[in-house]
């Protein structure tokens, strides 16, 4: 395994690696979402978990609803077949909140464990907001998990910051802490910065994961060179508005910046727009890029390999906001 500076994640005593690997893609194409992408060969699937543990990734987060378990059981395969029983890793996954009430969190979680093979739940995080319970109902649920040993910590995902402060404001009656809020979050999708969520992060001491962290492969500058690409795309990917010719253009002068940055360091867009994020604003934003391809994955870990300076950081800040989907 590549050295990587680990870092604090938020109020928890875990140290993470900055960049950690969604697996999303791993849905094996079941499920609402799972047919967003492809359906990945199991081959491909170890090739991408080795090569994201080998190049520093210490984390991996997943979900119930991603493929209806499948990502969670694919990932934990993956794990047993390619790393070594004492690799320290770390799991995030989640529970689905739509049509179900809190009291489905622990009558899920022994699914969770099954479906992960028993793997430690480092953090269990309440997928999205929308649910027929209150989120104080839903982090008494988790509460009891963490005091069962059946989870280690509490995060949460497309909450609000009123919502993510209720959150803590329980888990603290308990003994616990809100570790972090799973958002979209990009240098094209930058909502978090001005609805108040990133600033009541900072305030909470709790970690940002940004998903979608290369606004689905924008950021990678490959549709812009070459437009075709977006019509080559299987499943309702290119129907989104970045894909669309006018987010393109709005988006170009970012993509020529970062390419022109990334040459300095014998990188890639891809790579200069990541550890953008991850170090943008401290040590406060995690990211996590999926991989559908091995090339992916070694893409990924190269990003956490430099460090842009206080100057780059300030100038891709600029042109980037220009270049937010509105």
């Amino acid at each position: 395994m590549t050295s990587t500076i680990l870092r604090p994640f938020g109020p928890t005593k875990l140290q993470l690696s900055p960049l950690g690997l969604g697996c999303w893609q791993f849905s094996n194409g079941k499920g609402l979402i799972g047919k967003f992408w492809p359906v990945l060969q199991g081959s491909i699937i170890n090739d991408i978990v080795k090569t994201s543990y080998e190049g520093g990734i210490n984390w991996f987060d997943t979900a119930e609803i991603y493929g209806n378990g499948q990502s969670e059981q694919l990932l934990a395969r993956a794990l047993r077949e390619t790393l070594p029983a004492d690799a320290p890793v770390y799991i995030a996954t989640k529970w689905w909140p739509l049509f179900r009430t809190a009291s489905s969190i622990g009558s899920t979680i022994n699914e969770r464990s099954r479906l992960l093979e028993g793997r430690t739940i480092d953090l269990h995080q309440v997928h999205q907001p929308f649910s027929l319970s209150s989120v104080s109902s839903e982090m008494k649920e988790m509460a009891k998990l963490a005091a069962a040993g059946k989870i280690q910590h509490v995060g949460v995902s497309n909450f609000s910051a009123k919502q993510m402060r209720e959150a803590d404001r329980v888990l603290r009656e308990h003994g616990l802490r809100l570790a972090s809020n799973q958002v979209k979050y990009s240098l094209l999708d930058r909502r978090i910065e001005q609805n108040g969520i990133l600033e009541t992060a900072k305030e909470l001491g709790c970690a940002i994961i940004a998903f979608s962290p290369l606004e689905q492969g924008i950021l990678s500058g490959k549709f812009h060179y070459d437009p075709s690409l977006i019509k080559a795309i299987s499943g309702p990917r290119k129907w989104s508005p970045p894909f669309q010719a006018r987010s393109m253009n709005r988006s170009r002068p970012l993509i020529d910046l970062l390419e022109q940055i990334a040459v300095s360091y014998d990188a890639t867009v891809t790579q200069v727009a990541l550890n953008w994020l991850i170090h943008a604003h401290g040590e406060t934003v995690f990211a996590i890029p999926g991989a559908s391809k091995i090339h992916h994955a070694e893409q990924n870990v190269k990003a956490m390999r430099f460090r842009l300076t206080a100057d780059e950081l300030s100038e891709i800040n600029e042109v980037s906001r220009f270049a937010v989907s509105r």
